[in-house]
């Protein structure tokens, strides 16, 4: 992440913090008739979910089918959940909510702040699958973190509405029946990817790529100063480069939300030895309203750029 995202992050936070004292103050009179209106729906009609980002959005609607009314915050490639600054509208969607979906690990901070203090039932993905603060937060891409994910927001679907247990139960069902299918290619890649080191400019799908079993062979350098959200030495640059150049990285995966003139060098490296490149972004593409469609897609891209 470069030195003018970290900057956006911090105004982010403070954003977050100034939407959350906007909405306690122009809500506090009639919070409690909001609370039991919403209490009422979830017991009689739709549960009302609210999600940091649409990713998740797609798994709490797979999960919740027509017992369910999801709102995605985040829903653009544009802009990484790390930037975005909620507006008071956002924030106030998860005031509302019977069921909170946030990513957690620090990569969504807002929504969590947001989260804090509701009646919502509070879903952490991160937390689910026992992702720790301070790992590395792009949770969607780990298949253990999908899985736990969805048994979590279940859960909470449980206990929003005891009795549509059965049906969400069946829906859970159907949901890991299709993730089901996408270990099964996830398998089937990896007994051609297993083993071959690959580089990033940044570790976005690292878990996707570990699934993969392939070999993060990202130079140490720059991957340090990436995860310390810095900016790389012109040394670190160059051993990538170099690095590249020898052939020793089979396979280059880029960030395409984070491009920049470094990520720009790295990638013209790449072309011009013939290292295949696989681009892909945080933020789930619009073409995609399924995150198991979305991870199968890119399954085919990794195994795809090395046959």
């Amino acid at each position: 992440m470069s030195l003018t995202s970290i900057a956006k992050r911090s105004l982010a936070a403070i954003a977050a913090g100034a939407a959350l004292i906007s909405v306690a103050a122009c809500g506090a009179s009639n919070s409690s008739t909001s609370n039991s209106a919403d209490a009422q729906n979830a017991d009689s009609g739709t549960i009302n979910v609210v999600t940091s980002i649409n990713q998740w959005g797609s798994v709490a609607k797979d999960l919740g089918g027509d017992l369910v009314d999801v709102t995605a915050i985040m829903t653009s490639t544009n802009v990484e959940a790390h930037d975005y600054e909620p507006t008071s509208q956002d924030v106030a969607k998860f005031g509302k909510a019977n069921v909170a979906v946030v990513n957690g690990a620090d990569y969504d901070s807002w929504a969590s702040k947001a989260a804090e203090g509701t009646k919502a039932t509070l879903v952490d993905a991160a937390q689910a699958g026992g992702i720790e603060e301070g790992g590395n937060p792009h949770v969607w891409f780990s298949s253990k973190v999908r899985g736990a994910t969805a048994d979590a927001i279940t859960a909470a679907y449980v206990q929003a509405q005891p009795d549509n247990k059965a049906k969400f139960e069946e829906l859970n069902k159907a949901w890991h029946t299709k993730s089901d299918a996408l270990e099964s290619k996830i398998k089937d890649a990896s007994a051609t990817l297993k083993g071959k080191p690959y580089a990033a400019t940044e570790s976005v799908a690292w878990y996707l790529a570990d699934d993969l079993g392939m070999t993060d062979a990202t130079p140490a350098g720059y991957a340090k100063a990436s995860a310390n959200e810095s900016e790389p030495s012109p040394a670190d640059l160059k051993e990538y480069t170099d690095t590249l150049a020898s052939g020793s990285i089979k396979l280059l995966v880029v960030n395409s939300q984070e491009a920049s003139a470094t990520t720009d060098q790295i990638t013209n490296a790449a072309k011009k030895v013939s290292v295949p490149i696989v681009e892909l972004t945080e933020q789930m593409p619009k073409e995609y309203d399924n995150l198991l469609d979305w991870m199968g897609a890119l399954v085919d891209d990794f195994a795809g750029a090395l046959r």
